[in-house]
């Protein structure tokens, strides 16, 4: 039997030093020392930019089968109270990335002792929290060298029970778009708003009109989600407010609804141009594809993991989610699946604290798949 146990603590290490999107040097660096002290006669480790790629040789390889874990970590403060809680100030990991990461670890560990028949590619994916490192990864000549033939890749459940895993055939996950818009009238004293443009106000406007871009726009037998998250502006109560900044994400289950979401939001903020004299500037920042699970490669993983001793599968519901593996998906053949974490709190939160028998759970179920699969 495989002994996880290391695992646990090397997510407790991991979980305290989170970093964000392209900058995870700290984390490439201990990830990168982990690796190197790996019996090394199997395996080829390459970087890309703070990502790594690690190839495990087969011994009578006919295939490459690809595995992905992401690395980065969320730009808000732990209130978890845990003694291993991040030490990097207004970071941390609540998406669960330092369980992938984990899980990703204790497999290839396994491997680079066992050698498969056929190669297996481990990627060590950064940014997926944003600005987006798959695609660019994806098209990288490290990554072109080493394409793998199927691709498979985990995302922690919180509301599930450890030891559940869950999928389904087909769409998955959301398209998703990051949503910046920025609005620039004239500033001026409060006592004289007749000289001002008040962004303030055309910026209170535009979001109440934000909100029906769903409900009067898009079919009801479609799905699809916008949501501001934030909104700045101004500078002092009794200050007219020169510019405002609203912030929020876009969410579609298919990618013509994507299209006409942003073509009624520009047209929203052309309005709000005519109407309040002021200027507006529209930034879709990360734009992620939807993840849509091969049907035959994931179908095969469904009937395993009903078999499977580890775990207790149950089938999944497509999401909103967004996630950047659907680039993967794109252009190789795969899946995602959800793995149960059994948290009070879900993703994103500050309290996030995801049950460690995940780890358990995903290693021995992984070894058990790529067992039977890369043969």
């Amino acid at each position: 039997m495989f002994d996880t146990a290391p695992f646990i603590k090397i997510r407790r290490d991991l979980h305290q030093i989170p970093e964000l999107g392209f900058a995870e040097k700290k984390t490439q660096d201990y990830l990168l020392t982990y690796l190197r002290s790996l019996p090394s006669a199997n395996l080829e480790i390459r970087t890309w930019k703070t990502g790594i790629l690690v190839r495990v040789k087969g011994s009578d390889p006919s295939r490459t089968l690809g595995y992905r874990a992401d690395i980065d970590g969320l730009p808000m403060d732990e209130e978890t109270g845990l003694e291993f809680s991040s030490n990097h100030e207004g970071m941390m990991h609540a998406c669960g990335h330092d369980i992938h990461m984990s899980i990703a670890l204790g497999v290839l560990s396994y491997f680079a002792e066992n050698q498969p028949k056929d190669n297996l590619l481990f990627i060590f994916q950064p940014a997926e929290e944003g600005p987006g490192g798959a695609k660019p990864m994806l098209e990288s000549e490290e990554f072109k060298e080493w394409k793998p033939d199927s691709i498979v890749a985990l995302h922690i459940a919180p509301e599930l029970p450890a030891g559940t895993v869950s999928t389904k055939t087909g769409l998955l996950f959301a398209n998703t778009s990051e949503l910046f818009i920025d609005l620039k009238g004239k500033g001026g004293h409060a006592a004289f708003p007749h000289q001002a443009n008040d962004m303030i106000v055309a910026a209170s406007h535009l979001v109440t009109q934000l909100h029906t871009v769903v409900s009067r726009n898009v079919s009801p037998l479609d799905s699809a989600v916008v949501t501001i998250g934030k909104i700045t502006g101004g500078t002092k109560q009794n200050i007219i407010a020169e510019t405002a900044r609203i912030e929020g994400t876009i969410r579609t289950l298919s990618i013509e609804s994507m299209e006409l979401v942003k073509e009624r939001i520009e047209a929203l903020v052309n309005g709000i141009e005519a109407g309040f004299s002021c200027s507006g500037n529209i930034d879709y920042g990360a734009n992620y594809c939807q993840v849509y699970n091969n049907h035959e490669i994931t179908e095969d993983f469904i009937t395993f993991a009903e078999s499977s001793p580890y775990v207790k599968f149950k089938p999944a519901e497509k999401a909103m989610t967004g996630e950047d593996f659907g680039y993967f998906l794109e252009e190789i053949p795969g899946f995602m699946f959800w793995l149960g974490a059994d948290s009070e709190f879900g993703l994103h939160s500050a309290k996030l604290n995801p049950s460690e028998g995940a780890i358990t759970t995903g290693i021995s179920l992984l070894i058990d798949y790529f067992n039977k699969t890369a043969v």
